[in-house]
């Protein structure tokens, strides 16, 4: 509601927009590190073989945060580092199967993707985990969950996740039960 007072307009109850939520999508802010960290187990908890979450976000906007909590969540044994200057990390579960984790930030492009095993990464039975996604958009397929993650303010962020095909239509239904309850 808006008052003039004065000459200038007064903005009372303002709030912020309520996101359009379908059942292809997402949205809600994080609170700190750690709660980012806990939603990312959750979705870990439900990852499945072949699964594949692209990260896309700025420097610092909680990437490899989330990153970790997936691979906690998954069951990951060993700890989660940015791969940033090794491109590619990969962590163990205690029944030997993988969770792979590529950060594309250096990598020029689909083609050198490509040449670096891409495809034979997501036909590897593990989830596959793409920080910087969008640098190889030629080269990522179109199933996929997306998540695009924002810098609020120093410790919050603002969190949109997109599911494209019916597997990630599934997960995002059982991620938002799982992680909300609803």
């Amino acid at each position: 509601m808006e008052t003039v007072v004065g000459r200038r307009p007064v903005t009372y109850n303002r709030r912020a927009p309520m996101p359009i939520l379908d059942e292809r999508t997402l949205e809600f802010h994080s609170h700190s590190a750690e709660q980012t960290e806990r939603l990312g187990v959750r979705l870990g908890e439900l990852l499945q073989p072949g699964d594949l979450i692209c990260l896309a976000g700025d420097l610092g906007a909680g990437k490899t945060v989330f990153t970790r909590g997936i691979a906690r969540g998954w069951g990951s044994l060993d700890p989660v580092t940015s791969p940033t200057f090794v491109l590619i990390n990969e962590y163990r579960r205690g029944d030997d199967s993988r969770l792979s984790h590529i950060d594309a930030f250096r990598i020029g492009g689909a083609r050198e993707a490509l040449d670096l095993g891409l495809r034979e990464l997501l036909d590897d039975p593990g989830p596959v985990v793409v920080e910087w996604p969008e640098r190889l958009a030629e080269a990522i397929p179109s199933q996929r969950l997306w998540i695009q993650l924002a810098w609020v303010e120093d410790s919050r962020r603002h969190l949109r996740l997109e599911a494209s095909g019916p597997r990630y239509e599934r997960l995002l239904r059982a991620y938002r039960q799982a992680a909300f309850g609803g």
